[in-house]
């Protein structure tokens, strides 16, 4: 990395040699049998430069020559954006957990062991259903340098336990999941067990619903597949300053339920999202989006926080080229209803736990629309059955405007947001049989 700042800093005014080298081992599980080991070992390193005000870039995976990678950045600057941000300098980073040794220790007998632990808990509840699991773990290392004397580096570790099944009745498919990561070892399958046949138990009798609109509870699984797309796309510092956000000029206004609150965080311990510097160098901070239903800040990297003469949020993430306003960990402030009152307030409604796609609505005008994969009938405060052939439409600005209520108990999901359920007093609910 050295030699290749050294020779950068020959040609540009200013650059960056990004790396990252990562171990990673899955399992995988299909059809209820073990399907796959896969050990994969990578390292990749990103090179962007100022020259002539623009800004250069490449990349290579592996090994490369300092000169090469040089030259091939270089070359891109006649292209580049122009540039309108400085590399940071010398910077203190708060001191953010997220690396466990004990990941190293778990071998891979155990984690197959952990699979069909997983399956077989399932199984004997459900004995046709026809399940996949995947158990990863692995580390990586992060190691950034710049021409104005910045530089970190740090370790991050990972694991993660994920399942999916589906139960097959004539037509009739029926799909339930659960997953859990962490910084940590996730070594206990039960929570995810224990989930899943809560959906197989909620799912035993399907039930028709009406064609309305109606009272709508979001599960954190339901609000991770319905609303966080449109949310994440307009407090996008990038869309807010080409002025596709629909808040691009809201900032300060009350636009959410006063009851709603949401932030971005990478200064949580042991957090797969977490980190003490972005992949720009920028130390990690806890950014409020959302505060009491006001629009408080929005998400920048360097790049566009210097386009809206602003700071960097530490939010810039690589995601296989130049570094883009990335979201960490997402994190929506609890209420004070508990799910089990949310369900006995209805009197007809339906629980949300899956959604599939929602993101094929107007996400930057905030609409969304899908399938329900995953969701329950609510008659006289009780949930009565699985819906089929249901879809829900609505649009996220004013569903959050209104809430009915805001759970007392929050989830993570996937690992990325950290989420209580969401009760919503009206929702457009179209069903074949209603």
């Amino acid at each position: 990395m050295e030699d290749i700042l050294a020779q950068a800093k020959k040609v540009a005014e200013q650059a960056e040699v990004f790396q990252v080298s990562s171990k990673v081992t899955t399992i995988h599980f299909e059809a209820n049998r073990l399907k796959q080991i896969q050990d994969k070992e990578s390292t990749r390193t990103a090179l962007r430069l100022i020259k002539g005000g623009k800004v250069g870039f490449a990349q290579a995976s592996g090994f490369i020559e300092p000169g090469m990678l040089v030259e091939m950045a270089v070359e891109t600057c006649q292209f580049g954006m122009p540039a309108k941000f400085n590399f940071p300098n010398p910077e203190v980073y708060p001191k953010i957990d997220t690396f466990d040794l004990q990941i190293d220790a778990v071998a891979i007998d155990d984690m197959v062991e952990l699979g069909e632990q997983l399956i077989v808990k399932i199984r004997q509840h459900t004995s046709d259903i026809l399940c996949e699991a995947s158990i990863s773990r692995g580390v990586a290392s992060v190691h950034i340098i710049n021409s104005e004397g910045g530089e970190a580096s740090y370790n991050k570790s990972l694991f993660s336990l994920s399942f999916e099944g589906v139960l097959i009745k004539g037509e009739d498919m029926l799909f339930v999941g659960d997953s859990h990561s962490s910084c940590h070892p996730v070594l206990d399958f039960r929570p995810i067990a224990e989930e899943v046949i809560k959906q197989l138990e909620l799912a035993k009798r399907n039930v028709s619903i009406s064609t309305k609109p109606m009272p709508v509870i979001f599960t954190p699984h339901g609000v991770a597949s319905s609303l966080i797309a449109p949310l994440v796309s307009a407090f996008s510092g990038k869309l807010v300053f080409d002025g596709a956000s629909p808040l691009k000029d809201k900032l300060g206004e009350q636009i959410f339920d006063k009851n709603f609150s949401l932030w971005d965080d990478s200064t949580l311990p042991y957090q797969v999202a977490s980190y003490p510097c972005d992949d720009e160098g920028v130390p990690s901070q806890r950014t409020p989006l959302i505060d009491d239903g006001v629009v408080s800040h929005f998400f920048y990297d360097l790049q566009t926080a210097a386009l809206a003469n602003t700071q960097s949020t530490g939010n810039g993430g690589r995601h296989g080229g130049l570094p883009t306003p990335s979201p960490s960990s997402l994190v929506i402030g609890k209420g004070d209803i508990s799910f089990r009152d949310m369900v006995r307030d209805i009197k007809e409604g339906l629980v949300v736990e899956f959604l599939m796609g929602a993101e094929q609505g107007n996400i930057l005008n905030g609409d969304f629309s899908g399938n329900v994969l995953l969701g329950y009938k609510i008659e006289n405060g009780e949930m009565t059955g699985r819906v089929k052939d249901t879809m829900v439409a609505g649009n996220v600005y004013q569903l959050l405007k209104q809430l009915e209520a805001v759970g007392s108990e929050a989830r993570w999901v996937e690992g990325f947001l950290l989420t209580p359920c969401l009760y919503c007093s009206s929702l457009s609910v179209a069903s074949k049989a209603g």
